[in-house]
């Protein structure tokens, strides 16, 4: 494994895939309903679903019901979902190696260059 390569780094530390790891994440953030997390995973709901059953078979989330349709459930995460998504974000979080490698001269200009790629043109 490369030292900067992050999503290996954090698959291997959680034992999930990144897809499921990216769906804790978005319900660390805030409870939604399947079709909400497909939408900001980017994926078909059959899929969420699939993603959503793995994620609850391992006590990292829960269903309960909508309080407005009852039709729909909203997806929380637990306690222990919400502790290896922090750690996920712990992980994603950490600069690669050669980037904390860099001397503070470096790391000035490096940041410059990055504040004017940002700045509205």
């Amino acid at each position: 494994m490369e030292d900067h390569d992050r999503r290996r780094e954090v698959v291997d530390a959680l034992g999930l895939s990144f897809i499921r790891i990216k769906a804790l994440r978005h319900l660390a953030a805030r409870p939604m309903t399947l079709r909400a997390l497909a939408a900001e995973l980017a994926t078909d709901a059959p899929y969420t679903t699939v993603v959503v059953d793995d994620l609850a078979r391992r006590a990292l989330v829960e269903r309960t019901p909508h309080p407005d349709d009852r039709r729909s459930k909203i997806v929380s995460v637990t306690a222990t979902g919400r502790a290896a998504a922090e750690q996920a974000d712990r992980i994603l979080g950490t600069p690669p190696a050669p980037l904390l490698a860099l001397d503070p001269a470096d790391a000035a200009t490096l940041d410059r260059i990055v504040a004017h790629l940002r700045s509205p043109h």
